[in-house]
């Protein structure tokens, strides 16, 4: 999964994130850049650079493979950084990682002074308050497990209850299709039902995909039919993860009465064979 374009994507979008995940309250004057830092060719996931000298410089890394020499390739970036650019301002690391495993297990002594210092500040995604935050809320997709279909709708359902723009939807979209990719089209459809979320590329190619498939088998037992037993097997799908069979209903348009049908007979043949 590209987890570092992602976040930088995250950053450029949300620029309140950084914030967000560090529990701290919201600065404002903040430009994030990537920089590359030309010496040793050097590329930062992404810098907070401060619009006045007051403000300290936040240098960001995304780490989701276990790296042991992490943090003297962090520092190394860094200090190249200060020596090319010379900044007055003071500055903060911040390494970001999927769970404290994946942080490097043996620290030295003046790593480990820099972060109880906070003057690094490692940040791991699975330990993350509740948020109603945008970006934290896709940050959580990022994190979950792919087989956590329950979460995986709810927070989904969450995010369609907000505002949301077109490039918001786009990344969303993106987050899906390179973490779950397990996902039929007729899962997509299913959660995807507001009318703009429908309009994303990857519905699109997904719902285009699912009516070439959907002739196919009209062909062979009817249009209509066809279209009713792709239904059903999304819910079997959707139920058999965990999820109440009242959400299933409203995802797929199907009624309960239809859903226990369809259970009665998976039951069936189950039996029979």
């Amino acid at each position: 999964m590209r987890t570092d374009t992602i976040f930088y994507q995250l950053f450029q979008t949300f620029d309140t994130l950084l914030f967000e995940l560090l529990n701290q309250p919201v600065q404002a004057g903040y430009q994030f850049i990537s920089v590359e830092v030309k010496e040793k060719a050097f590329r930062f996931d992404g810098v907070f650079a401060p619009e006045i000298k007051d403000l300290p410089i936040y240098f960001l890394e995304v780490q989701f493979q276990q790296k042991l020499d992490f943090y003297f390739g962090f520092l190394s970036e860094i200090m190249l950084y200060l020596y090319q650019y010379q900044p007055l301002n003071d500055w903060r690391a911040v390494a970001i990682f999927p769970q404290k495993a994946t942080e490097p297990l043996i620290l030295t002594k003046f790593q480990q002074e820099l972060i109880d210092s906070q003057r690094i500040i490692p940040i791991y995604l699975d330990q993350l308050a509740d948020s109603q935050s945008i970006g934290i809320k896709i940050i959580q997709l990022i994190t979950i497990c792919p087989k956590d279909a329950p979460q995986l709708v709810q927070i989904v359902q969450s995010l369609k209850q907000q505002d949301l723009s077109r490039d918001i939807i786009e990344l969303i979209e993106t987050v899906l299709v390179y973490k779950f990719t397990n996902l039929t089209y007729q899962e997509i459809e299913a959660m995807f039902t507001l009318s703009d979320l429908k309009k994303t590329r990857v519905y699109q190619d997904a719902f285009q995909e699912g009516e070439q498939e959907g002739e196919q088998k009209g062909k062979q037992e009817g249009e209509q039919k066809g279209k009713q037993e792709g239904k059903q097997e999304v819910a079997l799908n959707l139920l058999s993860s965990g999820m109440g069979i009242n959400q299933v209903a409203s995802l797929t348009g199907l009624t309960t009465e239809q859903l226990n049908q369809a259970l009665d007979q998976k039951s069936q043949l189950f039996h029979q064979t």
